[in-house]
């Protein structure tokens, strides 16, 4: 059975879907893997060293595809790549489900697609499998390092000869796995750490790695059901909404550093960072808005680009921050990708590694969470 690997068609891409360390597991569990050339260039995985892992090379994607029953992406297949796909293969990618518009069209063509987004990252078998998780996580640290090359004054406290150099105070919205990485990297750079999220249970997270946290007033009522639901199902009243926004509009208008993290699945970001907000800042402070591909947590970022405002506020529209660790972040998504194909298989006869043969069972609560197409039929629900 073999696996195939396509190059990514976009320009901000620079991920792969399987590494060469991936091609040798792999190979172990008695797959076959062929490899779009050029596919890991971007990633410093040159051609040669998915050969000498034992990986076939092809010329172009089309070749790929036709070669093999699952084929890897990091994002969704090109338009003109899907024409190609036969009855009875399997896609595997961050596909962007609930924004997809080409599910029809897999279904149609009788493809089973696995969007790794959706996994039930409550399971414990599933944690070695969350793409998301695993590409905040880098996602988080680089945000932090592209807000200190985009500072214009150093993050730690100097005791100097000519004076004292003040810490940057940064300030995280969004305390998610991105959001942990960012205030641990900001306090190992020497910054006085701040951060709020929705869920007054990350408190502890926060307080854990030595940030402070934006504490907002609530009800005894509202603490209760808070803790009780460990504040992912907690519907917020409408005035803790409006406290909350009080609290980070001024924690903000004093910051020198904001970066901001929150996304929801499916759905526009949220919008965190107000016109209001920018106004009040101070003249050369950085936001990092790492939901910029997504409709943006800041009022006014816009993907892949750095905008000054008129008062000399820098809003960095960070869309794709995994992409910059490329050579990292494909390894870990490669390792997702490795483990979530084992659930896919059974091996049949006497030795295990002779043959394979796939297990296709959407009555599985990884597979079936993470199936969007299948036997002809869309199966996301819509949201």
């Amino acid at each position: 059975m073999k696996i195939g690997v396509i190059s990514a068609d976009i320009t901000s891409e620079s991920r792969v879907a399987i590494t060469p360390d991936a091609v040798k597991k792999l190979r172990k569990l008695g797959f076959e893997v062929v490899i779009q050339s050029g596919a890991g260039q971007a990633a410093y995985y040159a051609d040669e060293l998915y050969q000498a892992a034992g990986a076939d090379i092809a010329s172009s994607r089309t070749e790929v595809i036709t070669q093999s029953k699952i084929i890897t992406t990091v994002n969704d297949l090109p338009a003109e790549a899907t024409e190609s796909l036969s009855s009875g293969q399997i896609v595997i990618g961050m596909l962007d489900p609930y924004r997809n518009t080409q599910l029809d069209t897999y279904a149609a063509k009788g493809a089973t697609v696995f969007a790794m987004e959706l996994l039930p990252r409550t399971l414990s078998r599933a944690q070695n499998m969350d793409v998301l998780s695993s590409q905040a996580n880098l996602a988080g640290y680089k945000a932090v390092l592209l807000a200190a090359n985009e500072y214009s004054r150093p993050f730690p406290m100097f005791m100097t000869s000519a004076g004292t150099v003040k810490p940057a105070k940064v300030v995280i919205l969004g305390v998610g796995v991105a959001g942990l990485q960012a205030i641990a990297t900001a306090k190992r750079l020497g910054a006085v750490v701040e951060a709020s999220d929705l869920r007054p249970t990350a408190r502890e997270q926060v307080e854990s790695l030595g940030g402070k946290w934006l504490d907002v007033p609530m009800s005894a009522e509202e603490a209760k059901t808070a803790k009780s639901t460990g504040g992912y199902a907690w519907t917020p009243s409408e005035q803790y909404v409006k406290d909350q926004a009080a609290v980070v509009d001024k924690a903000l208008s004093n910051a020198d550093i904001v970066i901001t993290t929150a996304q929801i699945p499916g759905r526009n970001a949220p919008r965190l960072v107000h016109g209001a907000t920018l106004a009040k800042m101070k003249a050369g402070s950085v936001l990092i808005d790492m939901a910029a591909g997504t409709g943006g947590n800041v009022e006014g970022s816009v993907p892949d680009q750095t905008i000054t405002t008129d008062n000399g506020v820098r809003i960095v529209g960070a869309a794709n921050i995994p992409s910059m660790l490329a050579a990292q972040s494909s390894d870990l998504y490669a390792n997702n990708l490795v483990n979530f194909i084992t659930t896919l298989i059974a091996p049949t006869g006497d030795d295990a590694s002779a043959s394979l043969a796939l297990n296709l069972d959407m009555e599985d609560e990884i597979q079936g969470a993470l199936a969007v197409t299948h036997d002809s039929q869309v199966r996301l629900a819509k949201r």
